[in-house]
């Protein structure tokens, strides 16, 4: 079973959107390439921010997106399709409204769930079968506030929650790397 070649963090770009509830997985691939001491570099072919790092022990592309959120999948196809990565290997990190704020959750395939990122993704890749990294943000009290809590800043409570999820999802990652996706999930989620 092969592991994950291309880790994305869907994000809005721009300083305005930078701490938004929306990039938490723009926060977690830069915590990898921080973790892995490398700069992410703009690349136009790619439309985003990428690096190749050694992450637990094995070569994988990093990508933050450079385009807006329902934009995300040009990014991922260009770079998906330039080194032939098949869409299983894609890991695609991303905020999530329906889990608690700093839960965390690995998923293959599966539906948008309103999410603009992952239906451009599913849209430019053709298909819905790759990894998902749930990162739960929480839901407003009130279903008409979704998209302007999705593009504010978290309290610093929650932001420490998040950030503190991220962390185990890193635990994770000897398992996903080597594609033992099962033990990956069975560690998270329980």
């Amino acid at each position: 079973m092969s592991g994950i070649l291309l880790i994305v963090g869907l994000a809005n770009p721009g300083a305005e959107y930078e701490n938004t509830r929306h990039n938490a997985g723009a926060w977690f691939v830069s915590a990898l390439a921080n973790d892995a001491d490398i700069q992410l570099r703009h690349n136009p072919k790619f439309h985003g921010l990428h690096g190749i790092a050694k992450v637990k022990g094995h070569e994988c592309h990093l990508l933050i997106p450079s385009t807006y959120m329902n934009l995300s999948g040009q990014a991922i196809q260009a770079l998906a399709n330039y080194y032939k990565i098949p869409p299983k290997a894609i890991l695609v990190a991303h905020d999530e409204l329906d889990l608690p704020t700093g839960t965390i959750r690995l998923k293959f395939d599966g539906g948008h769930g309103g999410h603009n990122g992952l239906r451009d993704t599913i849209n430019h890749l053709s298909t819905k079968e790759f990894y998902r990294l749930r990162i739960g943000i929480g839901r407003p009290s009130n279903s008409n506030d979704v998209v302007d809590y999705v593009l504010s800043t978290p309290k610093k409570s929650e932001r420490t929650e998040i950030d503190n999820a991220l962390q185990a999802a890193e635990g994770i990652l000897p398992f996903i790397m080597s594609g033992e996706f099962q033990k990956a999930m069975q560690f998270l989620h329980t």
